[in-house]
C-alpha cells in the first residue's frame, strides 16, 4: 500500500499572495482594492486579514481574490494560523518572549 506524499490539513485556512500586479477593471478602482493588492504583494494573507485591513466585506474580498485566481495572479497555501483580529500582534509576542529570556541574570 502506497501512502500519499502530501497531507492535506483538515480545517486549514488558505492564505493568498500576489504573483504579479494586475491592471484593474473599473469596478476595482477603489483604494480598498489597491490596498488588498499591496498587502498580497508583500506576504501571504488570509481573506479575514484582507477584509480587516481593507474595510471591505468578506464576500467582496472573496470575489476579488477569485477574480485574481481566474487570471492566475495569485498563489495560495494552507495555513493553520487562527482566524483572529489579533493576527498582527504575533511579532510583538516574539519580541516580548526574547526580551524576557535574554534578561540579565546578575540582578
Amino acid at each position: 500500500m502506497q501512502l500519499p506524499t502530501t497531507l492535506k490539513v483538515v480545517g486549514a485556512m488558505k492564505e493568498y499572495r500576489l504573483t504579479a500586479w494586475p491592471e484593474l477593471a473599473p469596478p476595482f478602482h477603489r483604494t480598498a482594492y489597491r490596498r488588498l493588492l499591496s498587502d498580497m504583494s508583500h506576504r501571504f494573507v488570509t481573506l479575514a486579514q484582507l477584509a480587516d485591513t481593507s474595510g471591505l466585506k468578506r464576500h467582496e474580498v472573496r470575489h476579488f481574490v477569485e477574480m485574481l485566481e481566474g487570471r492566475q495572479l495569485v498563489v495560495e497555501r494552507e495555513c493553520m494560523a487562527p482566524d483572529s483580529q489579533f493576527w498582527s500582534l504575533r511579532p510583538l509576542g516574539g519580541w516580548i518572549r526574547r526580551a524576557i529570556s535574554s534578561a540579565p541574570s546578575g540582578r
